[in-house]
This record gives C-alpha cells, structure tokens and sequence, in this order.
C-alpha cells in the first residue's frame, strides 16, 4: 500500500495524544477517514461532541474492521490484550501500531498476538505534555516533534515504510531503530527525569514546598504526568531505568562529596551547565526549541 492509497486510520484510545492524531489527519485534508474508540462512554461522547474523529465508535471491532492503520493509544500494558481483542476484526494487510513511550514488550505481544495477515511497526511520537483527555487533543501537537518508528528483523519493511510516511505526514522528524535501542535510549532521557522528578517530589516537605520558587516548578513538572500511563512506562522498561537510577546515584555521590569543596563542586556544576548548553544550542540549531 502506498501513502496515497490510505482510506482509513483508527485510533484506540482517545486521550491526549489519540485525539491529537485523528486531529492532526483531519487537519490536512488527506482524504483519510478518521476512527476512534474509546472504552468509556464518557470520553466517546466527549470526542462526538468536539469532533474529534470522522466517526466515534461504541464497539472496538467494528472500529478497527476498515482500518487500514490501527494506533493504539493507551496505557501499555493493555497492549496484549486489545491485540487480542481486535485481532478477529483486522482486514488483510492492516498495520497496527501505538504510540507508547516503550516497545521491547510490545513487538513481543504484536508477535504472540496478531495475526500473519497484520503488519506490526512500533511507533513513538515525542510529543504531548502532562495533561490529559481528550478535550486537551490539539492538531497541532506533531508539528516538528520527533517520531521514532521501531522494528525488528521480521518487521515487513513496506509497512514500516508506509508507517514513517504516514508520521511525516502529521509534521513529524521520523527516526528508525530497534526496540531495544529505543528502550535503552529513552530510559535514559525520558523515563529517568520522570523518576528523578517523583523522587524530588517525594523527597520534599509539603510546607517548605510552598516557598519554592519557579526553579522547583520546573524542575518537578513532568511528574505531574498521570501515574498509571507511567507506572505501564516503568513497568516495562525496569532494566534500564534501574541502571540510569544507579547512574545518576553516583552522579548524586559525587556532588555529595564535593560540596564541601568550593573548586570540586564548582567544576561539576560547570561540566552540567555547559552540557545543556550544547543541548540547547542543537535543538535550536533543529528548530525543536526557540
């Protein structure tokens, strides 16, 4: 299937980034009819008043039945089962897909799960924010965001193909890689800041915490992120973010010991400061910050 041949995606899942996808399609004006479900009833009215899909619907089955691409967009470990679920449903050739922050497990379900007939590619667009719910879905959220498409050795390399096109289609920078690498790499920068945010959090008097300044909002904003999306995200990726927990411990030891000495502790806050000032200075240069 070309990118031109696409009649139909539905998206699992209408949250945040699952709106945003239906959203984002419809925006351009492709030609691609937009399905979602939901298993709240809540969220399916919410997304019918809004409009947030060509058509919403009550059953997972008949939503997925002329899908031609088929976005999961909920917690990850409900990943197993709605492969399960929808798996009778699936036409010939469908791509199925998600947009969860891990993918090791997840090719490991698609395997056991699916259908031959169904082509699984791991998705990953870095784009959302802390909040949550459909009425927060915006078509502009993949703007110049980083996407990044998994696969594997069995993975069929027209439907990956197809899946990158169909990211830049939405205004997605797509990269390639491994599940493996994939989870490794965003344990490190995505999964650890979220652990390290919850531990300060954690760490924290509630009635000195009202003096803290923007510093500390900062600093702590991404653990405002809903506990069971991440709780899934921890669960299935414990491996690695336990050794970038060890990893930053003895980067915290460091600092512990240095403190003490005004020209040891002031070379590794200098070391960190000109760190981030190169990463500044490249996600400009990307246009992924201004």
């Amino acid at each position: 299937m070309k990118i031109k041949e696409l009649r139909q995606v539905t998206v699992i899942g209408l949250g945040l980034l699952g709106s945003s996808i239906t959203l984002a399609i419809n925006r351009g004006n492709f030609g691609i009819k937009t399905a979602g479900f939901s298993h709240r009833d809540t969220t399916r009215k919410r997304a019918r008043k809004l409009e947030v899909a060509d058509i919403i619907y009550d059953d997972i089955c008949e939503s997925v039945a002329d899908a031609d691409i088929v976005i999961l967009a909920t917690p990850i470990c409900t990943f197993e089962d709605l492969f399960k679920t929808i798996k009778p449903a699936l036409k010939k050739g469908c791509i199925v897909t998600d947009v969860g922050s891990t993918k090791v497990l997840p090719h490991k379900w698609a395997k056991k799960c699916l259908p031959s007939y169904a082509n699984y590619v791991g998705s990953h667009p870095i784009a959302g924010s802390e909040q949550r719910g459909v009425e927060f879905g915006r078509d502009d959220l993949f703007d110049g965001a980083a996407c990044i498409v998994t696969k594997d050795a069995s993975t069929d390399k027209k439907a990956a193909a197809l899946l990158k096109k169909f990211w830049s289609l939405l205004g997605c920078r797509v990269y390639t890689m491994s599940a493996v690498e994939h989870d490794k790499v965003l344990g490190n920068v995505s999964h650890l800041p979220h652990a390290t945010a919850a531990a300060l959090l954690n760490a924290s008097d509630s009635n000195q915490l009202k003096l803290c300044g923007k510093g500390f909002i900062d600093t702590s904003r991404i653990a405002s992120g809903p506990a069971n999306i991440w709780s899934d995200i921890f669960f299935t990726n414990s491996e690695n973010i336990s050794k970038g927990i060890d990893k930053l411990i003895k980067e915290l030891v460091k600092i512990k010991k240095a403190v003490k000495h005004k020209d040891q502790i002031e070379k590794l806050l200098e070391l960190a400061r000109q760190k981030r000032a190169k990463l500044i200075e490249y996600k400009v240069s990307k246009k992924e910050i201004l």
